[in-house]
């Protein structure tokens, strides 16, 4: 039989319960880190908004089976191309799927305001072509290119102008909060806007403009998606049928 001293019976104790402590603090930190991300990226499960996703190459390998099987999930946006010459690889085949697996599909190109803007109509027109499309093309809107607001702005109302006429219909924007109120107030209040704002709260615009959808999180979770997602909702009225693409 071992006999310990009165002190190693002391320390033996201090690392049991040094041991509990830490394993406690472990439990209860993973816990509610699970249900903080839980309520956060599960809007769709707690109001009647329509809800839906935006991808790109970084999403992997999609499984489309399993996403349209989310009827949670009305639409996605689908990252088509950037710039002049950039096509995004995963484009093809997510578009072909989305559309076999039940999801209604818009297309987005990611504007550089530096780049030549017939180039970069031509290259989204060559990815974006109208008979797959189900919704009205987004221009997504994140930088100036090191342009002074007032350049940027000109670049982008030109592209935007080949664009409506390409499609013959005002294409959606996609913008931050920060972004459009420092470069965009008030200067495209003629077109649809989706606003990313990672946050509980509602978006608010410097100008208090009505947008059409919001971009909530940036961590969203789904199944057959094995990163983290992008999850947008209409806001208020709006609904599916005033981003259709209408096909003439």
């Amino acid at each position: 039989m071992i006999r310990l001293t009165f002190a190693e019976v002391r320390i033996l104790i201090m690392k049991r319960y040094i041991y509990l402590i830490v394993s406690i603090l472990i439990f209860n930190t993973f816990q509610a880190s699970a249900q903080s991300d839980d309520d956060y990226v599960q809007c769709e499960d707690t109001c009647r908004h329509i809800h839906g996703i935006d991808l790109s190459h970084y999403q992997g390998e999609v499984f489309w089976e399993h996403v349209g099987a989310n009827s949670k999930m009305a639409y996605v946006y689908l990252k088509a191309t950037e710039g002049g010459t950039h096509i995004d690889e995963t484009y093809k085949r997510n578009i072909e799927l989305a559309h076999k697996y039940g999801l209604k599909v818009g297309s987005y190109h990611f504007f550089r305001p530096k780049s030549e803007l017939t180039l970069q109509l031509e290259n989204f027109k060559s990815q974006c072509r109208p008979g797959d499309q189900d919704l009205i093309p987004m221009i997504d809107i994140e930088t100036t290119g090191g342009l002074k607001t007032d350049e940027f702005c000109d670049s982008l109302f030109k592209f935007l102008e080949l664009v409506e006429q390409a499609y013959r219909q005002k294409p959606l924007l996609y913008t931050y909060t920060n972004f459009y109120n420092k470069h965009l107030k008030g200067k495209i209040d003629d077109y649809k806007l989706m606003v990313a704002q990672y946050k509980d709260e509602e978006p608010q615009l410097a100008d208090d403009r009505d947008y059409t959808m919001w971009q909530y999180t940036a961590k969203g979770r789904i199944n057959g998606i094995n990163t983290y997602v992008d999850k947008s909702r209409f806001m208020g009225r709006h609904g599916m049928r005033e981003i259709r693409f209408r096909h003439f």
